[in-house]
């Protein structure tokens, strides 16, 4: 898909948005990659990589660059309030009622079953994103090192990026080049 209107970023971003309960990222992978093809899976992972290393959500940082990309400022920002004013909404609505059944044991068990459900979202993702790797297998050494940095060695971001990163940079490279 060569370009989008701001419009119909905004109405896919909706959709990802309202579509999100327990995580916005797996639906935004499904969303742009599976499903309406506005991005490759490769293309996917590239841009997102670049949303974890900034600051800000990674989803808003996603929508931004997919939006920017299609269509400008004016896309961005169509894809970020698409993304955000439902959500918002519900968000608002689901905080109020909490203010007032919080304290009831179905509320609480209903909260830990959400939370379940949305560390497998998660999780589902990052083995989708996991596959492609398997295409160049050297990849998986940078997985592993990041996976080692941050729970072996509780290494923050920002250090898991100055120490992984040039690794990353220079299998990128030969993954480019074919060798």
């Amino acid at each position: 898909m060569n370009s989008l209107t701001p419009s119909q970023l905004f109405i896919s971003f909706s959709k990802i948005g309202m579509s999100g309960f327990g995580g916005v990222l797996p639906w935004a992978r499904r969303t742009l990659v599976e499903r309406d093809k506005i991005l490759t899976s490769e293309e996917f992972s590239a841009i997102l990589g670049i949303c974890q290393i900034v600051p800000g959500p990674n989803i808003v940082n996603l929508a931004v660059c997919v939006g920017s990309r299609f269509a400008g400022a004016r896309g961005a920002l169509a894809a970020v309030l698409g993304l955000t004013l439902g959500p918002i909404a519900i968000v608002l609505l689901l905080a109020t009622l909490y203010q007032h059944y919080s304290y009831l044991e179905t509320v609480k068990g209903l909260l830990r079953g959400i939370s379940a459900v949305g560390v497998g979202l998660i999780a589902s993702t990052g083995f989708k994103m996991l596959r492609d790797e398997f295409r160049f297998p050297l990849m998986l050494v940078v997985v592993a090192i990041t996976i080692c940095a941050v729970t072996y060695f509780h290494l923050g971001l920002g250090w898991v990026v100055l120490v992984v990163l040039p690794l990353a940079l220079f299998l990128a490279r030969k993954k480019a080049l074919g060798s």
